[in-house]
């Protein structure tokens, strides 16, 4: 069995791993709150209202073990993550239609939105992607789609599908008052009790905020009118975007990992055994010291002689 979800030389631990990251993620839950029918799921049944960190959190913790988890650790997550889903539906106050949770068409936008956000917020953040490498990431992501209910062939496979699949889906997307309130609280999140020591640095979060609602497409910033949106506002959020993450490289893992809920950080800690096990070196730096771990793959023995054999 391989050691992890996704190999340390995907393009998915490219940008998984990388500290901007945290924009895009809020951008993606921002992007989602477009979706009429999928905010309403969100604000009926979830507790997003009273712990939207949590909600990032968690959001956190699926990313994290459905790239670096054990693939048996990112099924088992999934499957919870189906069983929860099942179990839950909410009403449309506009239609009055009843909608499940796990309804396919919202499955879909969801790993959309969060896939398109995590491509888009990586590569103007400064990580380096080629064209052939974004196609990569849309494919090696339509697998995670099943750890949620969906298929590979139910979600785009490259950047072309991707975006014609939200070219399609623009028409109904709007900013509702639920959908504003959601950005609110992501703007000026409470801090969770197990992170109140943060609590005097909460104003460090508002830039991080600022920065996921500025690197919004045009049409979606307009949608929501919360923050100013002068004329150039997107070259200069890549700008900010990409100081953001030069600083947060800067941090050293153990400090950076803090952050995170303990179970992230210990599916990380299994994750490096398991990858050395599996023959991978450490090649970057003194553990105390360095930002990120880094994998080197083990070594394609040459093939042999045949007449060696």
């Amino acid at each position: 069995m391989q050691p992890t979800a996704a190999a340390p030389e995907s393009v998915t631990w490219k940008i998984h791993l990388d500290r901007s990251m945290w924009v895009a993620g809020v951008r993606a839950l921002m992007l989602q709150a477009l979706h009429p029918v999928a905010m309403q799921g969100v604000w009926q049944r979830s507790d997003f209202r009273s712990d939207p960190t949590g909600r990032l959190l968690r959001t956190a913790h699926f990313v994290a073990v459905t790239t670096y988890g054990s693939p048996t650790e990112a099924e088992a997550l999934g499957e919870h993550i189906r069983r929860v889903h099942r179990a839950l539906s909410f009403t449309d106050p506009a239609t009055g239609r009843l909608h499940r949770v796990d309804q396919r068409d919202l499955l879909v936008w969801v790993h959309c939105a969060e896939v398109s956000s995590y491509l888009e917020t990586a590569h103007r953040a400064g990580v380096p992607l080629t064209a052939e490498e974004g196609d990569r990431y849309v494919d090696e992501q339509s697998r995670t789609a099943s750890y949620v209910g969906l298929s590979r062939d139910d979600v785009p496979r490259d950047l072309a599908g991707m975006r014609r699949y939200l070219a399609a889906v623009r028409p109904s997307l709007r900013a509702t008052p639920e959908a504003r309130q959601a950005v609110r609280f992501l703007l000026w999140p409470k801090v969770p009790e197990r992170l109140a020591w943060l609590t005097p640095l909460k104003p460090l979060w508002f830039p991080v905020g600022a920065l996921s609602y500025a690197t919004l497409p045009a049409w979606a910033r307009r949608a929501y009118g919360m923050l100013p949106d002068p004329p150039g506002s997107g070259a200069l959020a890549t700008t900010a975007l990409r100081g953001l993450r030069a600083g947060l490289e800067l941090v050293p893992e153990r400090y950076y990992n803090l952050v995170f809920d303990e179970a992230t950080v210990r599916s990380a800690d299994e994750a490096r055994k398991r990858l050395l096990a599996a023959g991978y070196e450490v090649e970057n730096g003194f553990r105390a010291l360095r930002a990120h771990t880094r994998f080197r793959a083990p070594a394609v023995p040459a093939p042999r002689d045949p007449a060696e054999v």
